[in-house]
């Protein structure tokens, strides 16, 4: 009774070995053959659909022979733990960033995950279910502890990210680190934008010291920077914090 419950899944596991490696495993035994192409071609069509959109400018670094040779890779080597679609591109960044053997060849651009992660992280605050900072007073940004908004992302690089394509492949990472903020708006709209080296710091410090006031956030980061005008640089420093605020990057406790 049990025989033909073995010889179905026995064929499901090759049906499936070939959709995801037909390069180098056979098309199950007495299978139309023209259907299974057909399958195949399709499993292949809409991973490319869901993944193309996500990674433009990766799609355009590697070239169209590349970029659908990354994706067989991928197809044959990973298990996504999801099932829902829409989270697969970030199944393919952390599969990059696990540095898989299949990739480990100098074919392969050395910027290819930090880009992949660049071109994703829009994707992944679109879809974030966080809630933004509730209004609050600019006027007490310096006597309040201030937090971060769980839909302000700070991001560093070794690579210069946001200028990678075609026409720029550089081979070595940036002399300093790319360091950017993405955040997302009332309307869901999604803005980058890039950070200095302080106010990197700032939002770092926003997190790690969540019991400081504004005031002494900045006393503490010019105590780091080694800054001898205090007075000037906590002027900036509020501005800074006005406009952080304003575009409803940081707020109140």
């Amino acid at each position: 009774m049990l025989k033909p419950t073995i010889a179905l899944g026995a064929q499901q596991q090759a049906f499936t070995a070939y959709l995801r490696d037909p390069e180098h495993q056979a098309p199950p035994a007495g299978m139309d053959r023209a259907r299974v192409e057909i399958y195949r071609e399709l499993v292949f069509d809409n991973l490319q659909s869901l993944l193309s959109g996500t990674f433009p400018v990766l799609r355009s670094v590697l070239g169209e022979t590349d970029w659908r040779r990354l994706l067989r890779i991928f197809l044959r080597e990973h298990r996504c733990a999801t099932p829902k679609f829409g989270e697969i591109a970030g199944e393919f960044v952390a599969w990059l960033a696990a540095e898989p053997a299949a990739l480990q060849d100098a074919g392969w651009p050395a910027f290819m995950v930090e880009l992949s992660h660049y071109e994703w992280i829009e994707m992944a605050l679109q879809q974030a279910e966080a809630e933004p900072l509730p209004a609050s007073d600019p006027g007490r940004l310096l006597d309040q502890p201030l937090r971060l908004s769980p839909l302000a992302w700070p991001l560093a690089y070794a690579w210069p990210v946001q200028r990678l394509g075609p026409a720029w492949r550089p081979t070595t990472p940036g002399a300093a680190p790319t360091l950017l903020l993405i955040r997302r708006d009332a309307d869901y709209r999604v803005h980058f934008c890039e950070l200095s080296p302080l106010a990197w710091r700032l939002l770092q410090r926003l997190e790690a010291f969540p019991q400081l006031t504004g005031h002494a956030q900045l006393q503490g980061l010019a105590q780091e920077a080694g800054i001898d005008d205090l007075e000037t640089f906590l002027a900036n420093g509020l501005s800074l914090l006005q406009q952080m605020h304003a575009q409803a990057v940081i707020g109140p406790m």
